[in-house]
């Protein structure tokens, strides 16, 4: 009876992984229904197949560095996708004469099996705890990986006798200056006005001079633009700051500088503080270095005027990005008409609907990556995942949300901060609808571009401030 159990459990659980890695890259809504049971890693991997040096983790203890080879499973993705926020300790004791054992602090799929232990398995147990062996033992167990490069005795001579502390990471110790470099990004629970205002503090920033508000003035009352009794306290706390925004490339309610002055006013943003359409008097040109597509990005006139700017996003979905955090902000929402269609066409001059879907999404990095060289550091970037919709804000009337509120995040790096809120939706219990949105139009690429670049970097800490 157990056999025929064992062989049912196995089935069911090959079907999970086969349904769980399928992905389309499609931009058509019909291919993202299609998608219904996707729910893959948001990095370059897969979540049952990594590439590359993105299946290596390491253990360091003490001085030593110990490179882990790690399983192609759920579990060993779980954990590399748990460590993309920060190194986790474990602190370990010895047991059996046989392994080093301690808790995880978090729960991780299981994928058990019978299992004779060699010398440098690293094993999951319990789901909850990390073992690493340097003898043998035989039970049901889920393997993470191997340590590679060092004989049985030179580990059991590393693990020491007694307790001993480890460090799981994906940086190499040895790497100092990529480990000193890896980004912050705090966040909260807390969406409301006094949340904002406490991860905004949490950077530490000290903007000066003419300070400019970035976000987006949405294009009805059903949208989901950020409410002004959210923003408010946090906008009237800087002496010398100014909503600003940029009219459309579409047509709409933003179309045009009056209408969308008119809008500004209508949802509450004119109440908190003056308000610029920066393109109301055409454009300026910014360089674009190392980019693919764009040498140049056209932005509002009067984006020379500000010293500093304070990206404030609504993250969601999008029709076309499939995602928009803090870089399309930056990008489409920094530019001005004219750019935003420049933008969409990847530099051709084209039909702003009918561009190569990778080149546009590539493009906005590219055009984000401009507007952050030209502020030479003067700006940060705060995201907040409320309403967490498939639709736009620049939707009129967008699909409800069928996922929960996650929180606010705010760092000095935008890619690192987007990064962070794709993770927080794949990893979502219900975040189904807008991982769909966003694999159908190849959202990722945005980021893979970006990190490409320099913009910013995909690998960050994630700290909460709760």
């Amino acid at each position: 009876m157990k056999r025929i159990f064992a062989v049912f459990l196995l089935t069911v659980l090959l079907c999970a992984i086969f349904t769980g890695c399928a992905k389309t890259e499609t931009p058509s809504e019909d291919s993202a229904q299609s998608n219904g049971e996707t729910k893959s890693s948001p990095s370059d991997s897969t979540s049952s197949g990594l590439q590359g040096d993105s299946d290596t983790m390491y253990i360091i203890i003490g001085e030593h560095t110990l490179p882990v080879k790690m399983a192609d499973n759920s579990s060993a993705s779980a954990l590399l996708e748990l460590l993309k926020q920060g190194d986790i300790t474990v602190d370990a004791h010895d047991y059996g004469n046989f392994e080093k054992v301690g808790p995880l602090g978090t729960q991780l799929p299981v994928n058990n099996e019978q299992i004779t232990t060699e010398p440098g398995d690293v094993i999951l147990y319990q789901g909850n705890q990390i073992t690493v062996y340097y003898d043998t033992n035989s039970w049901n167990f889920t393997r993470l990986g191997k340590i590679q490069g060092v004989s049985a005795d030179e580990l059991k001579a590393i693990l020491g006798d007694g307790d001993v502390t480890m460090v799981l990471s994906l940086t190499d110790s040895n790497s100092t200056a990529e480990r000193e470099e890896k980004p912050v990004v705090y966040m909260t629970t807390d969406i409301s006005s006094e949340g904002l205002t406490a991860v905004y503090h949490a950077l530490g920033a000290s903007p000066a001079g003419k300070i400019a508000i970035k976000l987006s003035t949405g294009e009805s009352e059903n949208s989901n633009h950020l409410r002004p009794e959210l923003i408010g306290d946090l906008v009237r706390s800087f002496d010398n700051s100014t909503i600003v925004e940029c009219n459309t490339a579409y047509g709409g309610n933003r179309a045009s500088t009056a209408r969308h002055k008119q809008i500004a006013q209508d949802h509450g943003y004119t109440d908190l503080t003056a308000v610029d359409i920066m393109d109301e008097n055409g454009s300026v040109t910014l360089p674009v270095t190392g980019g693919d597509h764009l040498t140049e990005n056209y932005v509002g006139a009067s984006f020379e005027n500000y010293d500093y700017f304070i990206v404030l996003s609504h993250f969601k979905g999008h029709a076309m990005a499939g995602f928009g955090g803090a870089i399309k902000n930056i990008s489409i929402g920094i530019a001005s008409s004219e750019g935003k269609a420049h933008i969409h066409s990847a530099g051709t001059g084209g039909s702003m609907w009918s561009a190569d879907q990778d080149a546009f999404l590539e493009s906005m990095a590219e055009a984000g990556k401009s507007v952050v060289d030209a502020l030479d550091g003067n700006i940060l970037y705060i995201n907040v995942m409320n309403r967490l919709s498939v639709d736009c804000d620049c939707d009129g009337n967008p699909a409800e949300p069928d996922m929960h509120d996650i929180g606010i995040l705010a760092s000095f790096d935008p890619v690192a901060l987007d990064q962070a809120c794709i993770d927080l939706v794949y990893s979502a219990d219900d975040g189904d609808s807008l991982i769909r949105r966003i694999e159908s139009r190849n959202g990722l690429r945005t980021l893979e571009q970006a990190e490409k670049i320099g913009l910013g970097s995909r690998t960050y800490e994630l700290k909460s401030i709760d």
